[in-house]
């Protein structure tokens, strides 16, 4: 698909911090913009490792912002939430800067994007930020124990270990006392969320906790929007077996995040100008 992107380093409240900012070939009106994060086990991962997600948003008519954040080797929770708070905080000044004044705002995320999208919307409920919209979930990491069907029958051995080496560190010493915006899977108050879009694929390894996490949010009265894609999610870091398969999925998820997007607002309108 058409997208490109370009890298800033963005000001926040809690310091400078280098990100890639994608636009695709036709934007929605007003254009969302969304705080992606890249996908991987906490640790090691760059910016590039969300670069299909992050295209996949483009496409759809989004602005798309997705920053480094900390590296759990180095900090572990809560500097890479934190982190991302501050930047969400200071997007509404920046949406005439990227998109629109009017523009909507959305967190997104893959893996432990995934886990840092799912708790920043639960900090932005809790610290009352109502400029975020929507949150979008792609077979996020939210249970630490790693001990479901789906996690045993489809994970790789050296996937394994790497999840859980970087579960380990991102909990750091609160492992024995896991906060809910570290761990959101185990968190007991979902209610007055921001509504969400939730995928994953039938053989994917965090498909049974994804699919957990959305039926809980359903059941506290957010509006969810669930889909589970045939196969595997080739859209994770670390899949590298069926690249073959990627344009007919990316085409898919590019189409569900329109319909969520303009579920929220948003107008189909490939003439709107970003500012």
């Amino acid at each position: 698909m058409n997208t490109h992107f370009t890298e800033e380093t963005m000001q926040t409240a809690h310091g400078a911090c280098r990100a890639r900012v994608y636009r695709g070939a036709s934007l929605l009106a007003p254009p969302p913009v969304v705080l992606h994060f890249h996908g991987g086990s906490f640790v090691g991962e760059s910016v590039a490792a969300g670069e299909k997600v992050a295209s996949a948003l483009a496409a759809a008519g989004a602005v798309v912002i997705s920053p480094e954040y900390p590296s759990a080797c180095l900090s572990p929770f809560p500097a890479a939430l934190e982190a991302s708070y501050a930047m969400l905080s200071s997007m509404r000044s920046r949406c005439p800067q990227f998109a629109h004044k009017k523009s909507m705002l959305f967190v997104a995320g893959e893996e432990a994007g995934g886990n840092l999208a799912a708790g920043l919307a639960l900090m932005a409920r809790d610290q009352f930020l109502s400029d975020l919209k929507g949150q979008i979930l792609l077979s996020p990491l939210l249970d630490p124990c790693m001990a479901t069907a789906s996690f045993r029958k489809f994970c790789p051995q050296s996937s394994v270990q790497s999840i859980a080496e970087g579960w380990q560190r991102y909990l750091g010493e609160r492992s024995g006392l896991t906060h809910p915006y570290a761990a959101p899977g185990y968190c007991t108050r979902l209610q007055g969320l921001v509504p969400a879009l939730v995928i994953t694929s039938e053989q994917c390894p965090m498909h049974d906790e994804t699919e957990a996490y959305a039926e809980r949010l359903r059941q506290a009265g957010v509006p969810v929007k669930m889909h589970v894609l045939p196969g595997g999610a080739t859209w994770l870091p670390a899949n590298t077996s069926s690249q073959e398969n990627w344009p007919a999925q990316e085409q898919t998820i590019s189409g569900i995040f329109s319909r969520f997007f303009q579920d929220a607002g948003a107008k189909p309108n490939s003439q709107m100008k970003t500012n």
